[in-house]
């Protein structure tokens, strides 16, 4: 054989080979399974399990087990953490952080909100980002808060009294939107009054809003004074047609009336009717007629009487 194995040696020994790199294949499915089965919540986290896409809120820390393919877990971090309104990261002023007071003063405010996740479910599921909510609704309460201080209030005295009513104007409108998200604290951390450049570019901005703002009104103000006359004006060259057109059809109607009735009566007296007919024309035509004679070949003949003026003084003494 030199060495070499026989042909039932060959077979034996890849059976064999197959057979244990099934095994440990199938190990390793098992194993990698067994290791998808189990997930460890920490103690600052909760976990939010959903089966078939069903969520369910797991709040205990510690190694918990799930069905693979079936199950997914989403872990949610319950620790305070903390977002800055005014301002970036590399502590400049955002355009967030220019207000207005009440007595009509520029200033800059950045403040600094702590909050933590009170219900993972609601906080993956009832937002597409509740921080980012969070945000938005400190903005407001914060500028609405500022506006009704004046700017020595901001800068000096009324710092707490501002902080505690817009923490508690946040946590109205989070209680009421119900995203999940509770609001832990919420403090200034620096207010002034801006630079000149900024004060510039800001009422830059400002004029610039109040101008279209103004335009709009202009153009929604000239659109509602110029509709509701439009429409008269139609309503009145509609309510013209109609009333002309009642009255031509009146009128057609009227002339089709006398028209059947002369008809009638020239069918039964002709000769009547038709002279009646002529003298009526007559009558209507002759009195502004003005007949001037002349002489054969247009020779002048003496006029006798004053004829215009003995028609005139006709006409009166009648």
């Amino acid at each position: 054989m030199n060495g070499r194995k026989s042909k039932p040696e060959r077979k034996h020994w890849f059976q064999k080979t197959k057979k244990t790199g099934l095994v440990v294949l199938g190990t390793v499915l098992v194993l990698l399974l067994a290791n998808s089965c189990w997930f460890t919540i920490q103690e600052e986290e909760q976990a939010v399990v959903c089966t078939f896409g069903t969520p369910k809120a797991v709040t205990d820390p510690g190694l918990h087990f799930k069905l693979p393919l079936i199950q997914t877990v989403t872990k949610v971090n319950t620790t305070i953490q903390g977002i800055a309104v005014g301002y970036d990261s590399d502590e400049e002023y955002t355009d967030e952080a220019m207000m207005i007071t009440s007595d009509y003063n520029f200033i800059q405010v950045d403040f600094y909100a702590e909050y933590r996740i009170s219900d993972p479910v609601k906080a993956l599921y009832a937002s597409e980002d509740p921080v980012d909510v969070l945000d938005n609704i400190a903005q407001n309460c914060i500028r609405t808060t500022i506006g009704s201080y004046n700017v020595d209030a901001v800068l000096t005295t009324g710092k707490n009294e501002i902080q505690a009513n817009i923490k508690q104007m946040i946590m109205d409108k989070l209680e009421k939107y119900d995203i999940g998200i509770q609001l832990v604290s919420i403090s200034i951390q620096d207010a002034q009054p801006p630079t000149t450049e900024v004060m510039t570019a800001f009422k830059a901005v400002e004029t610039a809003k109040q101008g279209k703002e103004t335009a709009l009104n202009n153009a929604n103000k000239y659109r509602n004074e110029q509709i509701p006359q439009a429409k008269a004006e139609a309503d009145k060259i509609l309510q013209d047609a109609e009333a002309q057109k009642e009255s031509r059809i009146n009128e057609a109607e009227g002339q089709a009336s006398r028209f059947n009735s002369m008809y009638e009566e020239y069918i039964k007296y002709p000769s009547i009717t038709k002279q009646r007919m002529f003298y009526e024309t007559m009558e209507d035509i002759l009195p502004d007629m003005k007949v001037i004679i002349e002489g054969a070949n247009g020779s002048q003949i003496q006029q006798l009487l004053p004829l215009d003026s003995f028609n005139t003084a006709e006409a009166t003494e009648e």
